[in-house]
């Protein structure tokens, strides 16, 4: 869908939905509630930690940034807190052999198969409601899996999970979740060697910066 249907997308979505949240910039920081992670770079970056009531999307472009060593550290973080924590595979890749047996007892793992797959398990996770951290991995998922999502599908997600305590948390490949209230880019460049280090050291060696989020309506703008 083009950036200009988007623009008209949530025009027709605030006629027919006036309370729903369309931009970033109409959630107030002032109500904002988090759930720290206990990761220095994350909980600074963003203020507090992962905002719940809202989508996070934490964009990898390329192999080698660090989205499964980020997405295996949140859930060890999530089990010593001892929460239950849903990982939404989008490509069935989840390296399970990384993560602790306390991780791992307190994981719902939904294999998937395709982007369509794991969008319609996540939808039944955030309506269902019971699971505080929702983890859903398409950052290797196909681009045309990817082209496939209509953008109302993102609009959804978070019109279910805006009056809730949970914390759903995306990876993608490249800017794609429009109403997500924090956007992280991961520019870390780890080698096969990298395989070899402590965890706790590549988790310090993570570079990651916050997107200022009217970048992504400025873009939109410009295409209309």
């Amino acid at each position: 869908m083009r950036r200009a249907s988007i623009i008209q997308l949530r025009q027709q979505l605030k006629e027919k939905f006036p309370s729903l949240r369309t931009n970033p910039e109409e959630f107030s920081p002032d109500t904002r509630t988090f759930w720290p992670t206990g990761l220095r770079q994350i909980d600074a970056l963003l203020q507090g930690g992962f905002a719940k009531g809202a989508l996070t999307e934490i964009v990898a472009a390329r192999r080698g940034t660090g989205s499964a060593l980020l997405a295996c550290s949140l859930l060890h973080q999530a089990a010593q807190a001892g929460q239950i924590v849903a990982f939404v595979d989008g490509a069935d890749s989840l390296e399970v052999t990384q993560l602790e047996e306390t991780a791992l007892s307190r994981l719902l793992w939904v294999r998937c198969r395709s982007a369509a797959e794991a969008l319609k398990a996540t939808d039944l996770l955030l309506r269902d409601g019971n699971v505080p951290l929702v983890l859903l991995d398409i950052a290797i998922n196909l681009e045309k899996q990817l082209r496939a999502i209509p953008a109302t599908t993102w609009y959804r997600l978070q019109r279910l999970i805006e009056e809730t305590s949970t914390v759903c948390i995306i990876f993608t490949p490249r800017m794609m979740v429009a109403p997500a209230r924090d956007r992280i880019f991961l520019n870390s460049r780890f080698s096969l060697d990298s395989l070899e280090q402590d965890q706790d050291e590549l988790l310090n060696d993570l570079k990651l910066e916050a997107a200022e989020m009217r970048r992504f309506s400025e873009l939109e703008a410009s295409a209309s």
